[in-house]
């Protein structure tokens, strides 16, 4: 890269900085007294005339001064050498928050409020995705001489429970050994596998025991399947509201306008497929604009990753604001959140 062009990215790096924090257009000298670039006011005007031709900042009405566009934002994040890393306290703070989550639910929870703390900014998280999880453990306890309860925890952190009703008592020695088979068939095993496996089992079963685990296998089938119905868990949706002006570049209830943005966020699916896009844990994705290709979204940024542990992406997280934000911070603290949340959800 020319000096000349390396000076000139500079230059946008100051509109980017000063514009994210005064929400105000940058005007050549404001960049001059605030920034120390080492060259004059006339070459700075120059610069942000090459700037503002290549498409990178963009002349507002209201003013002399320029704001960064969606490519000029694009050219920013593409450069960032240094995220800027949280604190030993900060990190240390969100580990102990999550670890005291009490189940899955909790720690997600937890999750999205601390990622939308730490933003100011929406958080999301996608739950688990039934279909990368494997069987952990399956518990078999009886109730009653006739009546099972069956506890089949998944490796990222979900707990199903279910009553099994027997046609018939069943001894001690008799639930070991059910216990032993259905355990077997199913550890270790990803949930498709699981389930045919069960259903393997049920074929294959010890004639004394076959009524038992027929009655089993058909409660674990319903409980392995896939469900269609994805769920996310929002936080923060009141940082929008704060950042109104931000989406108002087209008026109301038209695409990019807050509405819209708020209308989209309620699509599920619509945010499902922007997390799902970027499930690669360890790798922080940012859709700038008209780059999320959601109509109604084109003023928004997405700030994504995936979260899990031992190598397996248990779903996506991630942040929604305004183009105009904090993005070193932003992805900061989304693969900060990210590597916890895999780390407490792995440990249990």
């Amino acid at each position: 890269m020319s000096s000349t062009e390396e000076r000139r990215f500079q230059v946008l790096r100051a509109i980017v900085a000063d514009y994210v924090s005064t929400k105000e257009p940058i005007g050549s000298k404001t960049l001059v007294d605030r920034h120390n670039l080492g060259v004059s006011s006339a070459t700075v005007r120059n610069d942000m005339a090459a700037l503002e031709a290549e498409g990178y900042i963009t002349q507002t009405h209201t003013s002399s001064g320029r704001v960064p566009t969606d490519k000029g934002y694009r050219q920013f994040v593409d450069r960032i050498a240094e995220v800027k890393p949280l604190s030993a306290a900060e990190r240390r703070a969100i580990l102990q928050f999550l670890e005291s989550g009490v189940d899955l639910d909790d720690v997600l929870r937890r999750g999205v409020r601390l990622l939308a703390q730490l933003t100011r900014q929406v958080a999301i998280v996608q739950y688990p995705t039934l279909s990368a999880s494997s069987v952990r453990h399956l518990e078999v306890v009886a109730l009653t001489p006739a009546r099972l309860l069956l506890v089949l925890i998944t490796d990222s952190g979900r707990v199903d429970q279910r009553i099994v009703e027997l046609g018939d008592v069943i001894g001690d020695e008799d639930l070991a050994r059910l216990r032993d088979l259905l355990g077997a068939a199913l550890a270790g095993k990803r949930l498709a596998a699981a389930s045919i496996a069960v259903t393997e089992l049920a074929d294959d079963a010890p004639e004394d025991l076959r009524d038992a685990v027929i009655r089993c296998a058909t409660i674990l089938v319903e409980t392995l399947v896939e469900h269609p119905e994805e769920r996310l868990v929002l936080g923060g949706t009141v940082n929008l509201t704060r950042n109104a002006a931000d989406f108002e570049g087209h008026g109301h209830g038209v695409p990019g306008s807050l509405r819209a943005v708020l209308e989209a966020l309620e699509e599920q699916v619509v945010v499902l497929k922007l997390l799902a896009a970027s499930q690669d844990a360890g790798r922080v994705t940012v859709r700038i604009g008209e780059e999320t290709q959601v109509e109604e979204m084109r003023t928004a940024s997405v700030v994504s990753t995936g979260y899990g542990a031992a190598g397996t992406v248990f779903g996506g997280l991630g942040v929604l604001g305004p183009t105009r934000m904090d993005y070193p911070g932003t992805i900061a603290s989304v693969a900060t959140v990210a590597r916890y949340i895999g780390e407490v959800l792995g440990e249990r």
